[in-house]
């Protein structure tokens, strides 16, 4: 591997690191409901592309981007995080954070389903395995009148798992787009935001330093420069590489919110993380293996 390939796929990992921590900073950020802290993280990270787009060939690249790339890469990112952080404020952030990490997988099964890709029998078994996993948390989550409570959550965690991977199998038909584009996705999802907010929700501002510092954290890292050095990794690193490290996010997030105290290291959450993060795994190198007959 070239040097310049090894440093974009070392910028490419620092993404998956961001991501995991998305669940303990949205957990961090509480009370600030969903789409006021949509509206804020979106903000911050617009703000951080216009910089890094003026130094990185200049903001008049902004209108080579056709309208309609602007509009598909809004909505993914406004849809996802607004369905990620109500899911995180109805159920416990552990559980839901792994049914929502169930996007690597779905990717797979969807592009399985592309001209020219077919499933084979290790993406079902995958499948099975990660859904079994999933179905652990619920079905947990269904035995009491108290965690019972939490099953919006849970269907709103899957709800934005469907999303993200649909979005990143149909931006395929896109084409190339240029990572500065991040940046008006990010400025027009704050945008979409604030009426949503407004419209549904109570203004509530966080309560403590450490409040304001997880929306920092949120809006400087997984929900902003993640994404620019994700797209770089993509681009220009192993590609390859960075897809299988992916697969470890959902492990990643739920060792760190056991690690801050933010979730139970109980048995069910151990046996699930596994299967997710397994079921992702044989699904993923099943579609290396498989290839159109």
């Amino acid at each position: 591997m070239s040097r310049a390939r090894a440093r974009a796929t070392a910028i490419g990992f620092s993404a998956i690191l961001m991501w995991a921590l998305l669940a303990l900073f949205t957990v961090g950020s509480a009370p600030v409901p969903p789409f006021q802290l949509n509206a804020m993280c979106f903000a911050l990270g617009g703000a951080m592309g216009l910089w890094w787009t003026a130094r990185n060939g200049g903001l008049g690249q902004l209108a080579r981007v056709r309208w309609t790339v602007y509009a598909f890469g809004t909505a993914g990112l406004f849809g996802y995080h607004a369905l990620y952080f109500s899911a995180l404020r109805l159920a416990p952030a552990a559980e839901a954070g792994l049914i929502a990490y169930l996007w690597p997988l779905l990717i797979v099964l969807f592009s399985g389903l592309l001209p020219g890709e077919r499933l084979g029998p290790g993406h079902v078994l995958g499948a099975l395995v990660a859904f079994a996993g999933a179905a652990l948390i619920v079905a947990r989550g269904a035995t009491g009148a108290a965690d019972a409570a939490a099953l919006q959550g849970y269907a709103l965690a899957l709800a934005c798992a469907l999303t993200w991977s649909g979005y990143s199998v149909l931006s395929r038909r896109l084409g190339a787009v240029p990572t500065a584009s991040v940046t008006v996705f990010c400025l027009a999802a704050a945008a979409l935001s604030v009426p949503a907010h407004l419209a549904t929700e109570t203004t509530a501002w966080p309560e403590t330093a450490l409040g304001w510092a997880a929306v920092a954290g949120l809006g400087l890292g997984p929900v902003g420069l993640a994404f620019y050095t994700w797209d770089v990794g993509v681009k220009r690193g192993d590609i390859q590489l960075l897809g299988t490290a992916s697969y470890a996010a959902p492990l990643l997030s739920t060792l760190i919110l056991v690690a801050a105290g933010a979730a139970d290291p109980g048995l069910h959450l151990a046996a699930a993380t596994v299967l997710i993060t397994a079921g992702a795994v044989l699904a993923a190198r099943a579609g290396r293996r498989v290839r159109p007959g």
